[in-house]
């Protein structure tokens, strides 16, 4: 772990890395709050379409107003300053910016911005998961074809898991179980941006809410950044989608090697080498003690005994049997992390995950009765939410992608529950996202 040493050599020959980053939301402020304060890394330009928005955003975390009154790029560049704009392609198309971060939360946004910086050989960190499990696997491809890095954003649960798995593997280990933890309930796939917040202010502590999108912040609650992120994970670890999706299993962090393993061996898993999310809340909604709500873990076992008798002897969160084994991590900082991504990519050109197969994929399912003629209001909103399903599955039965179920309008009625189809809606076919989609089912799809 030399990060850090790397980003003070490149402050030393005042040559920080230079970022430019698209978004100033909740994720985006957590990343600027701790970006300032890092050697060898310079915030160079920062976009969001409301500008005013940014600087107040920029103010509320301790920036000055002297260091965010750049006047062009070169300027920033030239004073150590940053340069606030409403036009993205500025950010990716100046060669004195190295890395791009997309932090805007929609997929078809973040696909096309991603393609650009790309072809503007620059690297990228995804903070976009919702366009990663939509086109991330075409999307890693293009840019490895073109010699730049694409990486899933550290901070993000995502990226923590894939070093969890990464670390299993490295270790020798067979990867059971690998997921985080979440409140559900399932009566929340019904959670809408009216009601979030009866669920919201049960277990965050929300001061502000000035700073929070309650559409976004709603598919954390009816599950669907749940099957957005799993689906990252799936196809970053060649992990699969379990048939039905995900469970949800109540479980403590002290249970996930009992509870996160197959059936067959007294667990809830369908198989072995899945992506799974726990419960902090029991079926009847009381709290699980010791619940890992905010974290992620990797379940493990192994062909040799030795090593199962080593799980008992140091107490390596076993399970009964002692056949399997737990390491999990408590929390996640989200954008408070994300300057381990941009060193990476940087510095050492590795990913902090990346999509290598098109394992996993998000279908849009109808939170309620839907009726024809309506239109749809995409992740977090009023009429879908996104259940993961294996990629196979999602192909054959023809399912309507999560991050395309906005801005089009329904061709039928759907039951509540039923994964909607690409056939029940009037979708663009020559859309710019739809056509990327399609594209990366046909490369990934064998």
């Amino acid at each position: 772990m030399n990060l850090s040493t790397m980003l003070k050599a490149r402050a030393a020959s005042n040559k920080p890395i230079r970022i430019g980053q698209v978004g100033a939301g909740k994720f985006g402020t957590m990343f600027l709050s701790q970006v300032r304060l890092t050697v060898g890394m310079h915030m160079t330009a920062l976009c969001d379409l409301n500008v005013a928005r940014a600087r107040e955003r920029l103010l509320g975390v301790q920036w000055t107003r002297e260091q965010i009154a750049a006047t062009s790029i070169s300027d920033a560049v030239k004073t150590g300053r940053t340069f606030i704009t409403d036009d993205a392609d500025v950010l990716i198309n100046d060669p004195q910016i190295e890395v791009i971060i997309e932090a805007t939360g929609d997929p078809a946004t973040g696909i096309r911005l991603c393609l650009a910086a790309i072809q503007a050989g620059k690297h990228i960190v995804m903070v976009n998961v919702e366009a990663d499990a939509l086109a991330g696997p075409l999307l890693a491809k293009r840019a490895r074809d073109k010699g730049v890095v694409y990486s899933l954003a550290w901070g993000d649960q995502p990226a923590l898991i894939c070093e969890h798995v990464d670390w299993a593997r490295t270790c020798g280990f067979e990867v059971v179980a690998a997921g985080k933890g979440t409140r559900y309930h399932p009566t929340y796939h019904a959670s809408n941006p009216d009601t979030v917040w009866a669920t919201l202010d049960k277990y965050l502590k929300i001061k502000d809410r000035s700073h929070i999108n309650p559409k976004m912040f709603n598919s954390f609650i009816d599950g669907t950044k749940s099957g957005i992120e799993m689906t990252a994970v799936c196809n970053a670890t060649g992990l699969k989608s379990q048939a039905n999706g995900l469970a949800f299993p109540p479980a403590s962090r002290f249970e996930l090697s009992e509870v996160c393993k197959p059936k067959a061996d007294g667990g809830t898993l369908e198989m072995a080498g899945v992506t799974e999310i726990v419960s902090s809340v029991t079926r009847t909604e009381a709290d699980v003690p010791h619940h890992l709500a905010m974290g992620t873990y990797v379940v493990v076992t192994s062909q040799g005994d030795y090593a199962k008798q080593c799980f008992v002897e140091y107490n390596c969160l076993q399970d009964s049997t002692g056949k399997y084994a737990a390491l999990y991590r408590p929390t996640h900082m989200i954008g408070l992390e994300l300057g381990l991504s941009v060193a990476s990519v940087v510095l050492r050109r590795e990913p902090t995950g990346q999509p290598v197969c098109f394992n996993s994929d998000v279908a849009a399912t109808a939170k309620r009765a839907l009726k024809v003629g309506e239109m749809l209001d995409g992740e977090g909103g009023f009429c879908v939410w996104g259940k993961q399903q294996p990629a196979a599955t999602s192909l054959k039965q023809g399912y309507l992608p999560l991050g395309l179920a906005s801005g089009v309008r329904l061709k039928r009625d759907i039951a509540e529950g039923q994964c909607l189809k690409w056939e029940d809606v009037a979708y663009d076919p020559k859309d710019a996202a739809v056509r990327v989609r399609r594209e990366m089912e046909k490369m990934f799809a064998a």
